[in-house]
């Protein structure tokens, strides 16, 4: 049997928290905009761009959210540019990934990241080799849509319920099932346990080795 486990990036493989939030607030105060709550912020990581600037800028212009967006990426850019970026992996999951490769399973990502970004996180930690496909918001509609995990499971060659997909957010949640495939949630990101729990997670993983142990079905 063929087995994809689907990992969403920030708040689930890193820790880009700091990076996201002061980005955030340098690109709103670009476009003259009032500065958003970091708490809130932090809930809308995960969602494609635009689709998080509607929830964080509600009242704001089509123009403007959009002027938000690009000083947004251009932030990030700048700072990926010059060695400032710190997006950490979480202790031990750079070991998980390479054993679940170690073991035969096919892995994947899901991001509301854009190519550029996915793909300079996982080389700067030395882990883009063991990826078979990676999915972003350049490609795809914001997550819970199951664009992302519709086309991981095409070009993995994995049928839904020989998938798993790993997220600490609802929307990576509401993602899976709307997919078909199996949920675990992570404690250690944006969203709490019981968000994940009502919006379709089998369970929720505490720890790295709790995680390892749903994945491979030892708990």
């Amino acid at each position: 049997m063929t087995r994809l486990v689907v990992f969403d990036c920030d708040g689930t493989l890193v820790d880009g928290q700091a990076a996201i939030c002061d980005t955030m607030e340098q690109a709103f105060a670009m476009a003259g905009l009032p500065t958003p709550d970091r708490h809130a912020v932090r809930r809308m990581v995960g969602l494609s761009l635009p689709y998080a600037l509607r929830e964080l800028a509600p009242h704001a212009s089509d123009e403007e959210r959009a002027r938000v967006v690009e000083a947004y990426k251009d932030g990030y850019r700048s700072l990926r540019v010059s060695g400032a970026l710190q997006e950490p992996l979480y202790d031990g999951i750079g070991e998980l990934v390479a054993r679940l490769d170690a073991a035969g399973w096919l892995l994947g990502v899901a991001t509301g990241k854009s190519d550029r970004g996915l793909n300079a996180c996982l080389e700067s930690h030395g882990i883009r080799q063991l990826f078979v496909t990676l999915q972003t918001a350049d490609r795809h509609p914001s997550k819970p849509h199951p664009s992302m995990l519709e086309t991981a499971l095409a070009e993995a060659g994995v049928e839904p319920q020989d998938a798993i997909m790993i997220g600490d957010t609802s929307f990576d949640m509401e993602m899976a099932v709307a997919a078909g495939v199996r949920a675990i949630g992570v404690s250690w990101g944006y969203h709490e346990a019981d968000e994940l729990m009502a919006t379709g997670a089998s369970c929720v993983a505490d720890t790295i080795e709790q995680l390892e142990a749903l994945i491979l079905g030892t708990e």
